[in-house]
């Protein structure tokens, strides 16, 4: 049996327009588009990689938090754990996905 985070099909699904894989790493699966992560499954948990603006904007959001891989692992830098509320509510999340994605790619892009 091939071990999936629970929201691994709700992201697949709402990436589809951008070219997107999963890999699994450290217990959870990253999500990829290009060779840059932008995202981390874990359980039902979900984080973003945000720019330093959108990370504060985020941690703000009740529930959020910083994300980390297995109980005592470090923190992953630039990631937040997404609040339920957020992953459960389409508009939400496909805007905090958009935000991700978008600071990848222009990561992919200062980097070529």
């Amino acid at each position: 049996m091939v071990y999936r985070p629970l929201r691994y099909e709700q992201m697949m699904r709402a990436a589809e327009a951008h070219d997107v894989k999963a890999r699994r790493m450290f217990g959870g699966m990253g999500v990829y588009t290009g060779e840059k992560m932008f995202a981390f499954l874990v359980g039902e948990e979900v984080g973003f990689k945000l720019c330093p603006e959108d990370l504060a904007q985020a941690m703000e959001l009740p529930g959020a938090g910083p994300l980390k891989p297995a109980a005592d692992a470090e923190p992953m830098r630039e990631y937040v754990k997404m609040p339920r509320e957020i992953l459960d509510n389409v508009e939400q999340f496909m805007f905090w996905l958009e935000r991700s994605l978008g600071y990848a790619q222009r990561k992919m892009t200062l980097a070529a």
